[in-house]
């Protein structure tokens, strides 16, 4: 069984062989959950990309065929 020691920060280093099962690269995060029976589960904390949609707040307006077609006449008109 893999084991490792704590540092006086508070500090593990997954052992090699929990990273492999894992699935873990450098810079991946983990998340730590406390069962009801009072072990531990230490699992990847992945983020579904789908789940993040509409979080961020886009302040571009959309543009109509009409105003695009407009700009390019303008641009032409310049030239």
């Amino acid at each position: 069984m893999p084991s490792s020691t704590i540092t006086s920060k508070g500090q593990i280093t997954l052992p090699v062989e929990v990273r492999r099962a894992l699935g873990l690269r450098p810079g991946d995060r983990v998340s730590f959950r406390t069962a009801r029976d009072g072990s531990v589960v230490v699992e990847p904390e992945t983020v579904d990309l789908m789940s993040l949609k509409g979080s961020v707040k886009s302040n571009v307006r959309g543009v109509s065929v009409e105003q695009m077609q407009r700009a390019i006449e303008k641009g032409v008109r310049r030239r």
